[in-house]
């Protein structure tokens, strides 16, 4: 125990002044020879008794020390390392504790997988296998490469109605496919899609309406689309071991012309859109006080462009600043690159997974498979694959070999690092609103 700071316990004399028996008022040393006993007795009581407190307080800070160490008490501690990286991040408060970027929740993983674009057009050969069979529509390879998992998502390229096309919309495709694709869907093992896409309304609103019907008859998760943004940017949570995990979707993708039209407000239904860049960050930060993993999926980037277009890297960024361990997405309909943004892996395009027209290079597919704990990313392995009439093929050998070293080498056009390092996300990133600049830079149709 040491004394604080303007404390009188002194050992000795205090500094400045020098130790006598007796101090005559000029304040000079006095040396007294000869003195009496009385004297002589006091001075070596006081010697004794000085001695005995020196000896007190070195065993009283023997004792701390020893309580210290051997407890973890109160000796100086340096704060321990990010598992990534060296650099601090400031800690949340105990009552958030998921804000903080080391939170592993229970401390159980859970596995989830992710997939591509996915759609059944009219006369395609997906469409036919549809119509003949929705059990088997997806064939074996989706169940393959989704299996072994907790969760497993895709993107539902059509609007879901019932097999018609009520108000088809000004555009050059106009996907749409009947309900029975949700029984496709969850035969072949697929958790739950999401619809905020560039097709996901192309029915208009009558066949938006069919499909959030779809979704409340048959309980299936359809994620992206509402009857206001409120319902429309609503997480789907589940609770994996105790993990609890959310999954938030948008689309950085809507045809300009249709984008007033398509874009769910607080009064009109529709899709939740990533150029809504306020409400996105909102709704992750909403779901990272109560969740231990947050995950974005978002319909974003080029056709055909192997590489993030100008709003995906700073779309990609201030989402995981706001708090998303995960955020993945599709539409290029080629495979894009995939890494870290500090300790949150993102993917900038999954490519197609079930898709009709797939000339190279869009028959490369596969399934991203993440392994998390809490906000920790344990593993990303890539489930390299080929599609053969319009279904994917599970890739092995050299094959695999080569996909796997095409799918790495994808990410030298990006921001995006091959492995984890220090958090970009803080206590105060995580709970303040989108930056004015960055959600209007990011608010413009690319």
């Amino acid at each position: 125990m040491a004394p604080s700071a303007g404390s009188d316990l002194l050992i000795g004399p205090r500094p400045g002044t020098q130790e006598t028996d007796e101090s005559p008022g000029d304040g000079a040393p006095h040396l007294q020879v000869g003195g009496s006993a009385r004297h002589r007795r006091g001075s070596r009581r006081v010697r004794r008794n000085r001695l005995i407190a020196l000896l007190i307080l070195l065993a009283m800070l023997g004792a701390g020390l020893w309580l210290g160490i051997g407890r973890g008490g109160t000796t100086t501690a340096f704060p321990p390392r990010h598992p990534h990286s060296s650099r601090r991040v400031p800690k949340a408060s105990k009552a958030d504790p998921r804000l903080d970027p080391d939170w592993e929740g229970d401390g159980k993983t859970a596995v989830l997988a992710f997939g591509g674009d996915v759609n059944f057009p009219s006369g395609s050969t997906l469409g036919a296998r549809l119509a003949a069979d929705p059990a088997t529509a997806l064939g074996t390879g989706v169940p393959q490469l989704l299996g072994g998992v907790d969760l497993s998502m895709v993107n539902l390229e059509t609007a879901l109605t019932d097999g018609t096309c009520p108000d088809p919309q000004p555009k050059t495709y106009d996907f749409f496919a009947p309900a029975s694709a949700v029984t496709a869907l969850q035969s072949a093992g697929v958790s739950l899609v999401t619809e905020a896409n560039n097709h996901g309304e192309d029915c208009g609103q009558p066949g938006l309406q069919m499909a959030l019907t779809t979704r409340a008859q048959t309980g299936y998760t359809i994620l992206g689309i509402g009857q206001n943004s409120d319902r429309a940017f609503a997480p789907y949570q589940t609770t994996i071991r105790g993990e609890h995990i959310a999954i938030i979707a948008a689309t950085q993708v809507i045809d300009s012309d249709l984008q007033s039209a398509w874009t769910a407000t607080a009064t009109q239904p529709g899709l939740a859109s990533a150029y809504d860049v306020s409400d996105l960050v909102a709704a992750v930060e909403a779901a990272r006080k109560v969740d231990d993993t947050v995950i974005v999926f978002l319909h974003w980037g080029v056709e055909l462009d192997a590489c993030p277009d100008p709003l995906q890297e700073p779309l990609a960024n201030e989402l995981v600043r706001a708090g998303a361990d995960v955020v993945i997405g599709s539409h290029a309909h080629v495979l894009l690159g995939g890494g870290y943004i500090g300790s949150a892996y993102v993917d900038y395009g999954l490519g197609n997974f079930a898709f009709y027209n797939t000339p190279a290079p869009t028959d490369q597919s596969g399934s991203l498979v993440i392994a998390v704990t809490g906000r920790h990313i344990d593993s990303v392995t890539w489930r390299p694959a080929l599609i053969e009439d319009e279904l994917p093929v599970p890739l092995s050998g050299s094959a695999a070999t080569q996909a796997l070293q095409a799918w790495a080498n994808a990410r030298a056009c990006t921001d995006l690092s091959a492995a984890p390092s220090g958090s970009v996300a803080t206590t105060q990133t995580e709970t303040s609103p989108a930056l004015p600049a960055i959600a209007e830079e990011l608010s413009q149709d690319n």
